[in-house]
């Protein structure tokens, strides 16, 4: 069983502060009832996902910088997701437009090496 994934499901990156919120664009999304349904293709960063807060990670240009001007001293910046490549695993068993159905355990990586997850689907949609 796995669980579908819809826009307004909450998303974390183990590098940023805050949670975020995954959003499905209307003009691609298949509804499950009245929420549109995601795919592994809904990863554009400030389209489909928004900042997690403040980037706290070195490997970040902004963060590497401020912390070296603040005497190694680490100092968050705001969070720019970059997200080279779409989620990963979806399911086959559910494909809107020819793209897999994103679902509870996918995951994907930002360049600056925060690892993105689903805490909350936003659905209770569960395909067998």
């Amino acid at each position: 069983m796995v669980q579908l994934i819809v826009h307004g499901a909450k998303l974390k990156c183990s590098e940023g502060t805050s949670p975020s919120t995954l959003t499905v664009v209307p003009s691609v999304g298949v509804g499950a009832g009245e929420q549109l349904l995601a795919t592994v293709m809904d990863h554009q960063p400030m389209v489909n996902v928004a900042p997690f807060g403040m980037c706290r990670t070195q490997a970040n240009p902004q963060v590497a910088a401020a912390t070296a001007a603040a005497q190694g001293v680490l100092t968050p910046q705001p969070c720019v997701p970059v997200i080279p490549a779409p989620w990963s695993p979806g399911t086959s068993a559910v494909t809107i437009q020819q793209r897999n159905a994103l679902t509870a355990n996918s995951k994907c990586t930002c360049a600056w090496t925060g690892s993105i997850e689903i805490t909350d689907a936003g659905t209770e949609v569960v395909v067998l």
